[in-house]
């Protein structure tokens, strides 16, 4: 179908299979920044013994990427409204592509933390793109259920990558995950090419510094869109502190086999699809915005509930894991609808509402990956605090900000 007759009609019109070959591909999109990050999990410790330093310093290599990441989406996101969505994702997975085999070739600790941080600069254009192609494709009211069925395609790289990681640890070294993740780039590239059409043909948008600012300061006071962005961004910083602390956790205090680590991450994924999925059929007919809040609020119950296993030492390793899985479910949830709400009222300019939706969730990533990399924590209570901190904050937000009449929003 032309590119006038998708934007007009929409993926709905298409043949069943076409549609979900379109999800497909813009799921894949989404997952790179979730395979670069929980693939490699798994060898943070080995990645501190390779290198002689200590854990916090393995860790602030993902504190990289979640800066890389941010800041990247600034840029790809006016990139994506002025040239089209594909050009500037071409050069994104070009820069990832050859950013993976930099940090499979690193020497050091301090070169591995640049090479990820360019990695993710490349790896947050599929992000970008695919939520403005989401935004250019279906009305506003159906954004937030596709953003939802998209998660079914994200949460397979939580699913099954710490397993690929722990495994490439046996089979071979920590290098092998990026040469991997070189691959999987290559090959999302082609789909690209073959399957994925151009949904925005640009704009002649002016590309000043300071026009660019001012339309992301003109966003940015828009409570419609900061309301929903910023509170669920803090309220995802929960899972940014799950992902830097929890191979501390579970292999360094608990023993855990870096090769059975995935399970944990994997039945974690399950519940983040699960939810997700829920939700997806929760918001025919209602606001996003309703779902997101009640999710916050469970959110919260649960973090109170993950403090206390933590503190009390309840069940071990498997009460730890199962009050995370409570926990992590409800974010599959706040992610979709939050998106969704944010970038209702954003169709001319979804590239750059979609690319400070991702910042906003990777710089305060970036934070609460610091504050877990400055814990070489004897228990599992720094991680539960910081998640349940993040949980409390995001809801707090949501209530404060949000618009007094959002039926008129």
């Amino acid at each position: 179908m032309a590119l006038a007759g998708l934007q007009r009609d929409g993926v709905a019109a298409l043949a069943p299979l076409r549609r979900v070959e379109l999800i497909v591909v813009l799921g894949a999109l989404t997952a790179f920044g979730a395979l670069s990050i929980d693939m490699y999990l798994p060898a943070l410790p080995a990645i501190a013994r390779d290198f002689h330093v200590e854990i916090g310093r393995a860790e602030n290599t993902l504190a990289a990427f979640f800066l890389g990441f941010a800041a990247g989406q600034a840029f790809f996101g006016p990139m994506a409204d002025r040239f089209g969505r594909k050009p500037p994702l071409y050069a994104g997975l070009l820069l990832y592509s050859a950013m993976c085999a930099a940090c499979a070739l690193s020497s050091s600790v301090e070169m591995l933390m640049a090479a990820r941080f360019f990695q993710a600069v490349g790896a947050c254009a599929g992000g970008v793109v695919a939520r403005a192609c989401v935004r250019d494709l279906f009305g506003p009211a159906e954004t937030p259920r596709i953003f939802a069925y998209m998660m079914l395609v994200l949460g397979v790289a939580p699913l099954i990558a710490p397993f690929l990681g722990g495994y490439f640890l046996i089979w071979a070294s920590w290098r092998a995950i990026f040469w991997f993740q070189f691959v999987f780039g290559g090959l999302v590239a082609l789909a690209v090419a073959i399957r994925l059409p151009e949904t925005h043909g640009g704009a002649h948008r002016a590309l000043h510094p300071f026009v660019i600012v001012a339309d992301y300061a003109r966003i940015t006071r828009d409570r419609r869109f900061i309301a929903y962005a910023l509170s669920a961004a803090v309220s995802n910083g929960s899972l940014y502190a799950y992902l830097t602390g929890s191979a501390h956790v579970f292999i360094d205090i608990f023993h855990v086999a870096p090769q059975n680590f995935g399970w944990f991450f994997g039945i974690n994924a399950i519940g983040l699809i699960g939810t997700a999925q829920i939700a997806a059929r929760l918001v025919h007919g209602r606001l996003p915005e309703a779902i997101m809040v009640t999710a916050q609020f469970a959110h919260v119950a649960a973090g109170l509930l993950l403090v206390a296993v933590s503190l009390t030492g309840l069940g071990g390793v498997f009460g730890l894991g199962a009050s995370l899985f409570v926990f992590l479910s409800f974010n599959g949830a706040i992610n979709p609808m939050g998106t969704g709400a944010a970038m209702r009222h954003y169709g001319a300019n979804a590239g750059m509402a979609s690319a400070l939706l991702g910042s906003l969730s990777f710089v305060v990533g970036f934070g609460v990956s610091l504050v877990m990399g400055a814990f070489n924590a004897a228990t599992p209570l720094p991680l539960a605090a910081v998640m349940a901190g993040c949980a409390l904050t995001g809801l707090l937000l949501h209530v404060a900000l949000r618009p007094r009449d959002i039926q008129q929003i």
